[in-house]
């Protein structure tokens, strides 16, 4: 099975320098090897995301040099 999201992830990575130079903290939309768009707030580029392309995969990322590494719990497993 392929990687949900990987042909726009690699799309990120191929313009991140582009992206910085321009629009460091502002959020990204991507969809597949396109960038349908960059926008000042995470909430305006979800919006136009569902209302480009609906339900489907896109991404929508935060433009930053430095990445921070998501933590995940599972409020499942009890102890």
């Amino acid at each position: 099975m392929e990687d949900i999201l990987k042909i726009e992830l690699e799309t990120y990575a191929n313009g991140l320098l582009d992206l910085l130079d321009k629009h460091e903290g502002e959020y990204v939309l991507i969809k597949g090897d396109q960038i349908a768009g960059v926008y000042v707030s995470e909430r305006d580029a979800l919006r136009e995301g569902y209302k480009l392309f609906g339900k489907g995969p896109f991404l929508v990322k935060q433009i930053k040099r430095i990445e921070e590494p998501a933590r995940f719990t599972s409020v499942l497993i009890r102890f």
